[in-house]
């Protein structure tokens, strides 16, 4: 019986450490890859000048709204302010209990007017639209029934006028050049039916407005006090740079943030649409839209581009950040186990297979992989049967070459992106890095895990964390 336990015990811990290897192998794979992407796209925006397009893709801008009054006028006045010829702005309310809309409609002199809109895809019942008249930009108010984000977006493809359309939080904001940069891989290639942009937190971020009331475009950058919001720089630069840029290389990325993302809608309603049913309903159209076409045969390209930047506000206290993280991995379960027939299955590609297995092990699975590595490790050097110098000497190697591979990703962003930080800032963000990867991995962990045991609980529900107005933010 002690036999057993022992090789049971080794067989756990070997498969733990050749888990942390692999991963500590993609990580390296990742951020090599996003260094050379990034350095080789600004070298050629360097030497081409960033020559203008001459032609532009109407765009539709979806942000649909729920109880966002604080954020919801900064956001689409930056909106207002984009670097960019064919436009609209649809803003759909969905039953907010505060007031959304009434913030809108009084500041932009809005009028409610009988327009009638085509239902492509069913959405609750959209009570009144109202429009800008003298608007630079089209402005459209959505007031509908509340049915939840997906419901929302469904409603703004219905309304939207454009062949594409770009959906964006409300309590996020555009840079000025972001929507010029995302259509880019649409006018490139085609076969292109969506682009992920890179999120990043708008609390580094000192906006200021002009005397007319615009923001203005040189921004002042710096890392944020808040401790938990430095932490998801670290995160944010890692994932939605390095790891996104990676997977990208072949066709291979299964997310694209609900935050900012361009879709083109004809593919998008011909697949159905968002789906009402989940928390997470931006990875599950990615998904969707990777099934609809590899089913279909039809030729297609899921793109990311990381120098289309979007900012967006994160969570500044320990609930909101749990409630933020346990909504988005019950929605990475619920897209996975949707779509769990495209794993291991020929038709899907690498999307089916290595896409779908780094999503299972090292974002679904990976706080029970953790987790119970660690207890493991606990156990089996409290029985003798590990060398416990050993493994703290390994553990303390990995957290720190994650650290270094985090920086690198941070000041990499830096530099392809022309941002200045101050000395303070650089020493801070070694420090941030070092315990995000020793101490804030764990933390998320523990959220991750509350998901899996709670996970029927207010699967429908949009969910809130504090906002703040973008002008205050520190």
């Amino acid at each position: 019986m002690n036999q057993w336990i022992y090789q049971l015990l080794q067989w756990m811990e070997g498969f733990f450490l050749l888990y942390l290897l692999v991963y500590a192998s993609y990580l390296f794979l990742s951020v090599a890859m996003g260094a050379w992407k990034l350095y080789r796209t600004d070298r050629m925006r360097t030497i081409k000048n960033e020559l203008k397009h001459d032609f532009y893709f109407p765009v539709s801008i979806l942000v649909p709204a729920y109880n966002e009054e604080v954020t919801i006028l900064d956001s689409v006045e930056s909106l207002m302010n984009l670097d960019y010829r064919l436009y609209e702005i649809i803003v759909i309310d969905d039953g907010s209990s505060d007031h959304t809309s009434r913030v809108l409609i009084e500041h932009f002199n809005m009028k409610q007017v009988n327009r009638p809109i085509r239902r492509s895809i069913p959405c609750q019942k959209i009570e009144k639209v109202y429009e800008a008249p003298d608007s630079r930009v089209r402005l459209t108010l959505l007031q509908k029934r509340n049915g939840g984000k997906g419901d929302s977006l469904n409603a703004g493809i219905n309304a939207s006028q454009y062949p594409y359309f770009v959906c964006i939080d409300a309590d996020s904001m555009l840079q000025w050049d972001s929507l010029e940069r995302i259509v880019q891989p649409v006018m490139e290639d085609d076969d292109v039916v969506a682009v992920g942009g890179l999120i990043r937190v708008a609390q580094c971020i000192s906006f200021h407005k002009k005397e007319d009331g615009n923001f203005v475009r040189e921004l002042s950058y710096h890392l944020p006090w808040n401790f938990l919001a430095s932490m998801q720089v670290m995160e944010y630069d890692r994932s939605f740079l390095a790891s996104r840029i990676l997977l990208d290389s072949f066709n291979g990325n299964l997310i694209i943030s609900g935050a900012f993302g361009l879709f083109k809608k004809s593919v998008v309603i011909a697949a159905g649409g968002y789906a009402t049913d989940v928390l997470g309903e931006d990875m599950e159209l990615v998904a969707k839209l990777h099934a609809y076409c590899r089913n279909n045969m039809e030729k297609y390209s899921i793109r990311y581009e990381p120098n289309a930047v979007c900012w967006s506000q994160a969570p500044t206290t320990l609930r909101d950040l749990f409630k933020q993280r346990r909504r988005w991995h019950i929605g990475l379960f619920q897209c996975m186990n949707r779509y769990r027939f495209m794993f291991m299955k020929s038709r899907f590609g690498m999307v089916g297979t290595a896409s779908y297995l780094y999503y299972m092990l090292y974002e679904l699975y990976s706080p029970i992989i953790e987790v119970a590595g660690l207890a493991v490790t606990v156990v089996a050097a409290l029985s003798g049967l590990l060398n416990m110098k050993f493994m703290i000497q390994f553990y303390l190697l990995f957290a720190v070459y994650s650290a270094i591979l985090t920086i690198t990703a941070f000041f990499q962003r830096i530099y392809t992106q022309n941002i200045r930080i101050s000395s303070q800032d650089v020493f801070r963000a070694c420090i941030m890095c070092l315990i995000e990867n020793v101490f804030f991995r764990f933390v998320f962990d523990f959220i991750r895990l509350n998901a899996f045991i709670s996970y029927r609980k207010n699967k429908g529900n949009w969910g809130t964390i504090k906002r703040i107005r973008y002008t205050e933010a520190k």
